[in-house]
């Protein structure tokens, strides 16, 4: 028996599936794609998240539009997180090309040119369906983390959520939240150290800074209302294909900061909202984190946890988490180990460094008698990638050298008059574009200050009112005896002088006599 039928064997037996799957391509042996020995995902295991990475320019952004594509065909929705502006060309066709044709003869797959139902979003001010989350929703520990607030602050910011839900006050937006922070040290001083103990004018300050910096980075655009319903990303379309979330995000690139808030609200918001799925035996969400780097690029520990934390545990909500970066050292090592499926493009060898790199990245990889993968990393042809999933048993598959087959759609971007058609057709933005302010905490704090102030202002006029009626009797009373005093005199004068001239008349009459 020869070799190839030996390899052959090994990747069917290893790739083989039952249940439905996802085809990803052909397996290489010796720089030959072995028709007969494709490269199966199955559905059951796509919950339980992967890795999509390579050097720049070697394919990954072309795999992720591929497992995409072959979800929504299954009815699976998908979420696209796209920071490079570069994905909204699944929405239609490929114009096809002879060497995707080449190609897909060498894989032995047929190709099909189609688009697919897209949904394009937005946290910014872009154009398509905002997505937004309450200040309220968010919730007093995450906001924390976010924040990176100390031990103290974050018990302060759990105070000002208790306060707020004590007293139906909606935390709505930032605004609303920075408003009762600054109450609680000013007018709401005393009320609030009744009910809930002291609460360092300091500490308040340090956390209104933290907020401060993180509307900078634009988060007041994402918290307020409408509130983005998560039930939205999961809808089918008339053909039973799966939509295709795309969120713009090309604008945040540089602000890691308010691309972490966002994942971390929509994975919080999704694993609250999702039911329990157990072996289902298909995912019901798969979201890619393209870029993932930015996630955990200057992320806190605390962060970095609440992020491995919802990586272990939304898979049980039937959550596919794909991680895209270029380097597998990107991903903290505690998320990376929960990753079952291992896409792995070129890397390049540059520098010592990159060497050392690549050396670590083989060794995240089965052990292979057909492979020397560090040597094979660095070999790797454009849409061509090392595979390592999961079979339906839950089991690492070997390790396959791979030719992927092309996307379906365009591998270009979407020209504006097609996007605009796109968001003319949506029935989502009707929904979350139109801006709301209901009333919320900021309102009813400064309603409540108002109310003080006048009722402060009247007890004062109605205080000067009695100090000035007061100051009047005395003057009145002042005057009435100034009157009398002087009658007096005037009296106690008139007699004074008769009784003297009395005298002296009484002293002459004496000398007369």
């Amino acid at each position: 028996m020869s070799n190839k039928t030996v390899f052959t064997d090994h990747i069917t037996k290893g790739y083989t599936a039952k249940g439905d799957f996802i085809t990803l391509g052909a397996a290489i042996l010796a720089e030959e794609t072995i028709a007969d020995a494709h490269i199966k995902i199955p559905l059951k295991t796509l919950n339980r998240h992967g890795l999509i990475a390579g050097a720049t320019g070697t394919g990954k952004t072309k795999t992720l539009q591929v497992l995409a594509e072959n979800l929504s065909d299954k009815g699976i929705p998908v979420v696209l997180m796209d920071l490079k502006g570069d994905l909204s060309g699944i929405a239609a066709a490929s114009a096809g090309h002879p060497k995707i044709d080449e190609r897909h003869d060498k894989i032995g797959i047929p190709f099909e040119s189609k688009g697919f139902p897209v949904e394009i979003m937005s946290l910014s001010e872009q154009e398509g369906v905002r997505l937004r989350a309450t200040v309220s929703e968010f919730g007093p520990i995450l906001l924390s983390r976010i924040l990176d607030a100390t031990e103290t602050q974050a018990g302060i910011i759990a105070v000002i959520f208790k306060y707020c839900d004590d007293n139906k006050l909606p935390l709505l937006d930032l605004k609303d939240f920075k408003k009762v922070l600054q109450y609680a040290t000013q007018e709401g001083k005393k009320e609030m150290e009744q009910e809930y103990g002291r609460i360092s004018s300091s500490s308040t300050g340090s956390i209104l800074r933290k907020v401060v910096a993180l509307e900078q980075q634009g988060a007041d655009h994402f918290f307020g209302e409408r509130s983005f319903e998560v039930e939205d990303l999961c809808r089918i379309d008339e053909n039973g294909r799966g939509y295709i979330n795309i969120i713009r995000l090309t604008d945040i690139q540089d602000k890691p900061k308010l691309f972490s808030t966002f994942m971390l609200s929509l994975l919080a918001e999704i694993y609250s909202t999702f039911p329990e799925q157990g072996d289902s035996g298909r995912p019901e969400l798969v979201l890619f984190l393209d870029e993932a780097h930015l996630i955990f690029n200057k992320a806190s520990d605390a962060l970095l946890d609440q992020i491995e934390n919802m990586v272990k545990l939304i898979r049980s909500k039937g959550i596919g988490l794909y991680f895209v970066t270029q380097n597998p050292s990107d991903i903290p090592d505690g998320v990376l180990g929960q990753l079952g499926l291992k896409i792995q493009h070129a890397l390049r060898a540059f520098t010592a460094k990159d060497r050392k790199t690549i050396k670590l990245t083989a060794q995240n990889y089965p052990l292979s008698t057909y492979y020397n993968t560090e040597e094979l990393l660095t070999n790797l042809g454009i849409g061509e990638a090392l595979v390592t999933a999961l079979d339906e048993k839950g089991r690492p598959t070997p390790l396959a050298a791979t030719m992927l087959r092309a996307p379906m759609s365009r591998m270009d971007v979407l020209t504006q008059t097609e996007i605009q058609e796109i968001l003319d057709n949506s029935n989502l933005i009707s929904k979350y574009n139109e801006p709301l302010d209901n009333e919320s905490a900021y309102e009813i704090l400064n309603k409540k200050i108002e109310k003080a102030e006048a009722e402060e202002s009247k007890e004062n006029a109605k205080k000067e009112q009695e100090k000035l009626n007061k100051t009047n009797r005395n003057s009145r009373s002042r005057r009435s005896n100034s009157t009398g005093s002087t009658a007096s005199k005037a009296v106690i004068k008139v007699l004074t002088s008769a009784t003297f001239i009395r005298g002296a008349l009484g002293i002459l009459n004496k000398f007369l006599k």
